[in-house]
C-alpha cells in the first residue's frame, strides 16, 4: 500500500511538472502584414503600370481589327471569293494574334508579380522569425483568415513585426 502511495505521488508531480513546460504560441496576420509593407505600394504601382500598358497595346490591336473587319465588310460585295476567303483568314489571324498576346501579357504580369512580391514576402517572413526568437515563442500561427486558425486570442506578434520592420 506505501509503495502504491509513493506511485501515485509521483505520477502526479510527473504530470504537473509536465503541464509546466508549456509551448509558447502566437499569430500573425501574414496578409495584412505584407499588405501594410511600404514596398508593396511600390510593387503595385508598377504592376499597374505593367497592366496599363498591355491593356493600351491590347485596345490598339483591337481597334486595328475593328476598322479592318469595318473595311472587309464594306468592300466584301466588290471582292471576289477568293479574296473575301483571304481577308477572312487575315482576320482570324489577327484574331488569334490578339488572343495570344492577351495570353502572353498575363502570365507575364503573373511572373513580374511573383518576382516583386518574393523579396517582400521573404523580408517578412524574415522579420516574423526574429520576432518570435527574440520574444521565446516556439510556433507562429497565421492568423489570415481561411488559413486554419479559428480563434486567435493569443499573442499577437504585428506591432512587434511591424517595429523589427521599421514601421
Amino acid at each position: 500500500m506505501k509503495k502504491l502511495k509513493i506511485l501515485i505521488v509521483i505520477i502526479l508531480f510527473a504530470v504537473c511538472f509536465s503541464g509546466y513546460t508549456q509551448t509558447k504560441i502566437a499569430h500573425i496576420n501574414t496578409t495584412e502584414l505584407v499588405a501594410s509593407m511600404p514596398e508593396m505600394n511600390d510593387a503595385k504601382n508598377e504592376l499597374e503600370k505593367l497592366a496599363k500598358t498591355y491593356e493600351t497595346d491590347i485596345q490598339t490591336m483591337a481597334s486595328e481589327l475593328q476598322s479592318k473587319v469595318k473595311q472587309y465588310d464594306s468592300e466584301a460585295a466588290t471582292q471576289t471569293d477568293e479574296e473575301n476567303a483571304k481577308r477572312l483568314q487575315e482576320v482570324q489571324g489577327m484574331e488569334q494574334s490578339i488572343r495570344q498576346y492577351q495570353a502572353q501579357a498575363q502570365q507575364e504580369l503573373q511572373k513580374k508579380e511573383f518576382d516583386l512580391l518574393k523579396p517582400i514576402t521573404e523580408k517578412a517572413q524574415a522579420a516574423i522569425n526574429k520576432v518570435a526568437t527574440d520574444l521565446g515563442f516556439d510556433y507562429v500561427l497565421d492568423s489570415t483568415q481561411g488559413q486554419g486558425v479559428i480563434v486567435a486570442n493569443g499573442s499577437d506578434l504585428m506591432n512587434q513585426v511591424k517595429k523589427e520592420l521599421g514601421f
